[in-house]
């Protein structure tokens, strides 16, 4: 099983050191067939989207995208369907024609590997005729089991060959009360369903579908060759064992506090939590022999000591077995694929087919060997005017941003003085990282798809628990370059823009500039302003957890936080389901800032640079002003269509609101879009009380 290590750190990178193997033209892929056609690419600024019978003041969203949510149904293998997955759907496509390339004839060491990884996974004959053989290495390991005692020396095993976990996961993150020091920490995990809450809500929707997640294990049980009856049983203990898990498991929205995930503990103080469990032998047998951690989670470190307690053995290895089972399942024959998507992919999101085996290969392998395939799709993918081009926007927005501080209303000079020290200290990391990662440890078979997923869990953790005590590399990223995607990191204080999402709809040389500080330039505020979020402004400028506002600031600041979080949470995404405002706040009042500072930019670069207005006549382009075509292309970005069972599931576990309430919540916030448009007090897009923090 996968557990997760909570932490706001980035893992760190190593050099590039190639293995000299010789390097050979390989048989063409005998595999299923590839895509037929390049997909096509977005638009920056699609006239035809627009919804002209719509009336933007009463509902934005449709009028920017309405005609692109009618002319984009959700593809059949796909739950949702949106201005990011047509951009991605042409990224895999070029990623994939490197792969298939590289794996038919690759040039370097380096191409031979991912070359290698990639046709592993596209060999699905050889997946077919191997079964769930591939599993049983784990599944042994697991049967060896005779005594709750062995628990930690089991761990031990099972992440040092198979990197998998039994209850508890360590891994290395940076101290978010000492950004230069690196520490050991443990955090929660155990759980199949998305999130906590569909094993402790009452509703009959979620008790449905408990039974449904029932029925799924005890088919994958059978899969594996156990009979019906036993399958039943173990299916039991499972969900038992986890819905045990689930209650000691903190909330989503209290992960989101630094403070609620931070509790350095000596090991004798862990143990004590859990004294069932032997963390001397797991950390030792993990070459992890420090004398304290940082327990995310105590209240999970508890109820695993309850579940070892009071669930006998067969039940505990029942569990074991079905998370090895689980995270091998889609890499297994056709049978267990087919059983996984028909559950997750299918009853929990409404998925009508399977998403096809070369894009589910090419992520598997970006996921894998990112800084390896990365490395050769920046240079056929991401010219170097793009980068410069990209630092000038983002240099504009920060401009943007100093001035947005100063004019605030309700923050005192003190705490202006230290936000702008924060955003001074802003680094900023463009298209791909400067140092590539190291994967010459990293044994890749051409005939071993679950043995190449293992071992590659193995070295990443082995790279993470490498740099305990380490300094922390700054220069380290945690997206692959062709992720459509941006973050900002707060123990770094850092934003990042990977070179996927630096194309249209986003960026695009050719657009005028309202276009680009619509799509780009509101990401890039956006991740700007996380850094001064409910959760963000807790960091200071060198990334340490630590008050650096004045009591009668922070506390304006709750207040208008707390706007939004009611505001977002009035928000309708599916029948019975609505936004939670607080698990959604950090990127909501992100939305509402990045739009803002956006919006000053690109005015303050029209009154420097006429020439922005290139292609304008009598103040309009195809029929719109500046400011009109800056709100349109920011509505666009954000055009989706998405099944309701996948607007329920994100609803619970994404802390991102949905397309729709992300342009409406925030341009309906933003006094400037009303003014664009001619909209009146008090009409939906232009309410007359809105929320605002930056």
């Amino acid at each position: 099983m996968r557990l997760r290590i909570l932490t706001s750190a980035i893992l760190l990178t190593g050099g590039l050191c190639l293995a000299q193997n010789s390097i050979q033209t390989i048989a063409p892929l005998d595999t299923p067939s590839g895509p037929t056609k390049e997909p096509v690419r977005p638009l920056s600024f699609d006239l035809n989207s627009i919804d002209k019978t719509a009336d933007p003041c009463t509902d934005f969203y449709q009028y920017s995208c309405g005609n692109w949510v009618k002319n984009n149904p959700i593809p059949s293998d796909q739950s949702r369907w949106t201005r990011f997955n047509e951009l991605a759907e042409h990224n895999n496509y070029l990623l994939y024609q490197e792969l298939k390339t590289a794996a038919e004839a690759p040039k370097t060491p380096l191409q031979k590997k991912y070359g290698d990884y990639f046709a592993a996974c596209m060999n699905e004959d050889h997946a077919n005729q191997l079964g769930a053989k591939p599993l049983q290495p784990v599944l042994k390991t697991i049967e060896t089991l005779s005594d709750k005692k062995q628990l930690a020396a089991l761990d031990v095993e099972l992440q040092n060959h198979f990197g998998e976990s039994a209850f508890f996961a360590v891994g290395v993150t940076q101290d978010q009360k000492d950004s230069t020091r690196q520490i050991l920490a443990t955090g929660q995990g155990g759980l199949t369903l998305p999130d906590r809450e569909y094993y402790l809500a009452q509703d009959e929707r979620s008790r449905k579908l408990l039974d449904q997640y029932v029925d799924h294990v005890t088919r994958m049980f059978v899969l594996l060759g156990d009979t019906r009856d036993q399958a039943v049983i173990e299916a039991h203990s499972v969900l038992t064992i986890e819905t045990a898990l689930a209650q000691g498991s903190m909330a989503r929205v209290d992960l989101r506090d630094p403070a609620k995930r931070y509790h350095i503990m000596t090991l004798t103080q862990v143990q004590d939590l859990s004294p069932n469990f032997n963390w001397q032998q797991l950390l030792t047998g993990l070459h992890l022999p420090v004398p304290t951690l940082n327990v995310a989670s105590p209240t999970y470190v508890q109820a695993v000591n309850q579940v070892i307690a009071t669930e006998d053995l067969p039940a505990i290895k029942s569990y074991l077995r079905w998370h090895a089972l689980h995270t091998a399942a889609p890499l297994l024959s056709q049978p267990f694929v087919d059983e996984n998507f028909a559950f997750f992919q299918s009853t929990l999101n409404g998925q009508k087919e399977q998403t096809s085996r070369w894009k589910r290969c090419t992520r598997m392998t970006d996921m894998a060997l990112g800084e390896a395939v990365g490395q050769d799709w920046v240079r056929q993918n991401f010219p170097p005017d793009a980068k410069a081009n990209m630092e000038k926007l983002v240099a504009a927005l920060e401009r943007a941003l100093a001035e947005d501080i100063r004019q605030l209303d309700w923050m005192g000079d003190a705490t202006k003085v230290e936000a702008r020290k924060k955003l001074d200290a802003f680094r900023q990391k463009i298209g791909y990282p400067e140092n590539w990662r190291d994967y010459s440890a990293l044994q890749v078979k051409r005939d071993d798809l679950l043995g190449n997923a293992e071992r590659n869990t193995v070295f990443e953790e082995n790279r993470n628990h490498a740099k305990l005590g380490k300094p922390v590399d700054e220069k380290e990223w945690s997206m692959t370059p062709p992720t459509v995607n941006a973050y900002y990191n707060p123990g770094m204080n850092d934003i990042n823009f990977p070179a996927g999402i630096l194309q249209p709809p986003f960026y695009d040389n050719a657009a005028d500039p309202a276009v680009n500080f619509g799509g780009i330039g509101v990401v890039i505020g956006h991740e700007m302003t996380h850094g001064f979020d409910d959760q963000g402004s807790k960091y200071d400028p060198q990334g340490n957890v630590r008050q650096w506002w004045t009591d009668a600031d922070r506390k304006n600041f709750d207040t208008r936080t707390d706007c939004e979080a009611t505001e977002y949470s009035g928000f309708k995404v599916a029948e019975g389901q609505n936004l939670n405002g607080r698990l959604t706040l950090g990127e909501n009042t992100a939305d509402n800032g990045g739009i803002r500072v956006a919006f000053r930019a690109l005015q303050e670069t029209i009154a420097e640079n006429p020439s922005a207005l290139a292609g304008y006549a009598n103040g309009e382009k195809d029929g719109y002003t500046p400011a009109q075509r800056f709100f349109i292309s920011f509505g666009q970005v954000w055009c989706s269509n998405q099944t309701p069972q996948s607007a329920r599931v994100l609803a619970k576990t994404d802390p991102h609101s949905t397309g729709e309430w992300r342009t409406k919540g925030t341009v309906q916030n933003f006094e400037e879009f009303g003014k664009a448009f001619g909209c009146k007090v008090g009409q939906p897009m232009m309410p007359a009380n809105a929320c605002r923090v930056w």
